[in-house]
Parts: structure tokens; C-alpha cells; sequence
């Protein structure tokens, strides 16, 4: 698949011909330079864009096929995100952030789910505080937490350890791949640290666009 997009000097191609299979509970790093397109490819893989060309298959269904509401839906049932900037609503406690996708997908054991996710990641006690009472580590504990609550079968994650100190990143690294493992949740994450990358089971090399290598991670190796 490829994506273009207009520029003042014309068409500019973001994403070149890539083409890859993903499979179930597998981890893949996308690793390369700033500007390399490696988040306008997450976009792609998760439904928030199409491609210009060529199409995105995601847990069986066929992205172009359907539309916004189809690909919103899609996501909301199968698909969980972590960012580097956390995206927690500032008015909603831990918890309520939290139970927020499960309430809108209309579970009525949102809370109690919530609540249990949230002690998986450490936060039992933090429920009740709203994102300005929290560190940076704890925020994106709670992301994760909503990212993971509805056990997806995919979790996209952008640089979900850019923002934060080494032993609050690893702590984060550690969780998201205990879910990954746990869960059998495909993990796929954007990342400029490379130690985080090799710990995936394939490591995707991007730059202008294009992908370049596609090779086992050190985890993989040593699993091998």
C-alpha cells in the first residue's frame, strides 16, 4: 500500500509500496528516522486513514470496504492505543477514563473491569485521582490500562515511552508486553529507542517512506 497527500511542490508519497503480514499475538517494532512515515503507517494499519492506494486488512475485515462508522466501530471492538502524550480526559478520574470505551461500547461491568485493569498496572490506589494528580508514568499506566481494558486484538503504540524517565519507560515497556504475552494481543509500536525495539518479536526498519528490513527482534532470536 502507498499514501500520497498533496504539497505545494505537488503529490508527496508519506508511505511507499509496503506490504506485510501481521499475526495473531505477535510484537512488531516500526523503527527509522523522524519523517521516516513510520506513525502515517500505525494510522494506516489502525483504520485513521486510508491509503492512496493498495488496502489494509484488520482482524478479517477489509478497512476500505467500510465506512468512517464501519472503521470507528471496528476499532472501538478490536483495537487499543497507546500515545506518547497519553490523551486521558483532564475531568475524568483514573477509573472513569478508564471505563470510558467499555461504558460506549455499553458493558455494564465497566467499572469493575476498570478497576481490575488499573490494579494490573499498579494503579489500584490512584482510581479515584484525576490526570493532574498523576506523574507522567502514571498517566500513560492509565492509558495502557484503557488501551488494554476491552482486550483487544491489536494495540498500536506510538513512542509510548517518549515522554518518560528510563525506569518509568521499562516499567511501561514491561506492561505493555506482559499484555502482549498474556493476552495474546498484537503488539505493533512505533519507537526511536532501539533496546525497546529489539524486545519485539520483528523489528520493521522504515525510511522515506518505504520499508527496508523486516528481521527478527533479539526476543524473537532468543525464543528461536
Amino acid at each position: 500500500m502507498s499514501k500520497q497527500v498533496s504539497s505545494p511542490e505537488g503529490p508527496l508519497t508519506i508511505v511507499r509500496n509496503i506490504s506485510f503480514t501481521v499475526t495473531r499475538g505477535e510484537s512488531i517494532a516500526l523503527v527509522g528516522p523522524s519523517g521516516a512515515g513510520k506513525s502515517t503507517l500505525l494510522a494506516l494499519l489502525a483504520g485513521l486513514d486510508l491509503p492512496s492506494s493498495g488496502e489494509v486488512v484488520l482482524a478479517g475485515e477489509i478497512l476500505g470496504a467500510l465506512d468512517e462508522d464501519g472503521r470507528a466501530r471496528l476499532r472501538a471492538e478490536r483495537v487499543g492505543f497507546v500515545f506518547q502524550s497519553f490523551h486521558l480526559l483532564p475531568s475524568l478520574t483514573a477509573r472513569e477514563n478508564v471505563m470510558l470505551p467499555l461504558e460506549l461500547s455499553g458493558r455494564d461491568d465497566a467499572r469493575a473491569a476498570a478497576d481490575n485493569m488499573l490494579e494490573r498496572v499498579g494503579l489500584a490506589a490512584r482510581a479515584r485521582h484525576y490526570p493532574r494528580q498523576l506523574s507522567g508514568g502514571e498517566q500513560q499506566r492509565v492509558a495502557l490500562a484503557r488501551a488494554s481494558v476491552g482486550h483487544p486484538t491489536v494495540l498500536f503504540a506510538d513512542e509510548p515511552t517518549g515522554n518518560l524517565d528510563t525506569a518509568t519507560g521499562e516499567r511501561i515497556a514491561q506492561l505493555l508486553f506482559e499484555l502482549n504475552r498474556g493476552s495474546d494481543t498484537t503488539l505493533v509500536l512505533v519507537t526511536h529507542e532501539a533496546a525497546l525495539a529489539a524486545r519485539c518479536g520483528r523489528v520493521l526498519s522504515m525510511e522515506a517512506g518505504a520499508l527496508l528490513t523486516d528481521v527478527a527482534g533479539s526476543d524473537a532470536a532468543s525464543h528461536a
